[in-house]
């Protein structure tokens, strides 16, 4: 069986919940507090890709504080996905995505030029309140050109593998690299919901 090595990136501010989210897909555990990241930590999952091959799947969790973003460049080399992550009940951190996604756009790309497949995760929807909406989060999504969207929560275990294994899709070239064209309604953008994650993702 032959394997091949995907690196992913997970970035965003500190405390919107990366490292709680990798603990949650790689090793199905839930923590309410962990420490901050220091610089970079990552995990390796195995994932099971089809009959004949395998991908060995590095989450790196990269740090959110703004004294480790000068290191972000050498932490994105390589990487063929990332996770773009915010908390939907602290608006500061969605206005943050901005400023993320530039940063990984202007310094990293695919061994092809083009940009990496990003994917744009609303985590802590378990919580109430939030202070973004699904109108403005779609919008962003489609304004900075992410592979899609999807509310999460880690705590309930809520759309940790669809949002991974819709990624590696994406990755694989089973789905559009970027938001199909402008339709009618008030999202445009792939939004991801919950689906049988031992189907393929695609129809998000």
């Amino acid at each position: 069986m032959d394997d091949e090595l995907i690196k992913v990136i997970v970035i965003g501010d500190s405390l919107v919940g990366k490292t709680s989210f990798i603990h949650r897909y790689v090793n199905n555990t839930y923590r309410a507090e962990y420490k901050s990241t220091i610089g970079v930590d990552f995990a390796l999952k195995m994932v099971r890709w089809n009959d004949s091959s395998t991908i060995k799947l590095q989450l790196w969790d990269i740090a959110g504080q703004e004294r480790f973003t000068f290191m972000t460049r050498a932490y994105y080399k390589d990487a063929r996905g990332c996770i773009l992550m915010f908390d939907v009940t602290n608006k500061l951190t969605f206005d943050k995505v901005r400023k993320w996604k530039a940063d990984l756009d202007s310094k990293a790309r695919l061994s092809d030029g083009n940009m990496i497949p990003c994917l744009l995760v609303a985590n802590k929807s378990d919580l109430e309140s939030p202070q973004v909406t699904h109108k403005q989060i779609s919008e962003m999504c489609t304004e900075h050109e992410f592979v899609g969207w999807t509310e999460t929560s880690v705590k309930e275990d809520h759309m940790i593998k669809e949002s991974v294994s819709y990624l590696l899709d994406v990755i694989k070239g089973k789905c559009p690299r970027v938001p199909p064209p402008r339709q009618s309604g008030f999202i445009d953008s792939v939004v991801l919901k919950s689906t049988d994650v031992n189907k393929s993702s695609c129809p998000c």
